[in-house]
């Protein structure tokens, strides 16, 4: 079973915050994975292969993932504020869903949010541990922007991509200083 989207295609893209492996599907970019060494390949292969019910190939041209390639250099050379790409959002659902899709179009570039406050936006002023919970579980990091989600007392909380790949991404955009030395 596909879930409409067909066959999953997958490239790996340098980036300045290490190998980013990406994954489309015929719907929209499905997947971006930080760390993308082979260890991380092969898991998130099993990963879309379970979830998706399809055999994932080597990029064979996908328009969606040259896209996502020329958006996320443009992004690391500060030229890109807002990804214009086609999103496949089957690996997540409910909340976790809602969440996401609230933090793609409601956190512009250059801003951050609370975890407890994006949980109010949803409908779930008591849910910042949820929020956390689908923050972790992101399918798609930078592209669907979770490290703008910081804590209330200012802290950076957690990432996926570790916290130096966070703190980073928020330097790259202007929300923290870049250090001097």
């Amino acid at each position: 079973m596909t879930n409409g989207a067909g066959s999953v295609e997958w490239s790996v893209a340098a980036s300045p915050v290490g190998p980013l492996m990406l994954a489309a599907t015929g719907t929209g970019l499905v997947s971006v994975s930080f760390h993308a060494g082979p260890a991380v390949r092969e898991r998130t292969l099993a990963m879309l292969r379970e979830r998706l019910g399809a055999e994932p190939v080597e990029d064979g041209g996908s328009d969606v993932l040259d896209a996502a390639a020329r958006l996320l250099d443009a992004y690391f050379e500060g030229a890109l504020r807002t990804f214009d790409l086609p999103l496949d959002w089957s690996l997540t659902a409910g909340f976790h869903r809602r969440v996401l899709q609230e933090l793609a179009t409601g956190v512009p570039y250059g801003s951050v949010v609370g975890y407890g406050e994006l949980a109010a936006r949803v409908g779930r002023p008591d849910g910042a541990q949820a929020v956390g919970a689908a923050m972790g579980a992101n399918p798609l990091p930078v592209v669907v922007p979770c490290h703008r989600v910081v804590e209330s007392g200012g802290g950076l909380g957690g990432f996926g991509g570790g916290l130096e790949t966070k703190r980073r991404l928020l330097e790259l955009e202007g929300v923290l200083p870049q250090p001097l030395f």
